[in-house]
């Protein structure tokens, strides 16, 4: 059981970190949604403990031990883990209205 400020902290550690993780991606590579489409993956290897390549050697066990794993996360989990996909999407938009504005760089 989490408390109010851990899960708070938590949830701002983690937006912070993927905008940061999203930003830099989308710097580096000039695709404004990366890290948005790398995040449900990154947030599969968080939940699970199947190892990914377990998810082409035998598929009929890794994507239903996955399912449960997903339906029995708490809220707290799943609050912390929208917060880190609210940053990867906040990087697509903050890279998207830089380079509206001009700025070559992004």
């Amino acid at each position: 059981m989490l408390s109010l400020p851990v899960l708070l902290i938590s949830m701002l550690l983690f937006l912070v970190l993927f905008f940061g993780i999203g930003f830099l991606l989308n710097m580096l590579l000039r695709m404004s949604w990366i890290m948005a489409i790398v995040y449900p993956i990154v947030c599969i290897f968080i939940i699970d403990n199947v190892r990914f390549i377990e998810y082409f050697q035998s598929p009929n066990k890794s994507f239903p031990a996955l399912g449960e794993k997903i339906l029995s996360l708490a809220l707290a989990d799943i609050l912390i883990l929208s917060s880190g996909l609210i940053g990867a999407i906040l990087s697509g938009v903050i890279i998207k209205m830089l380079r509206k504005r001009g700025y070559q760089m992004f």
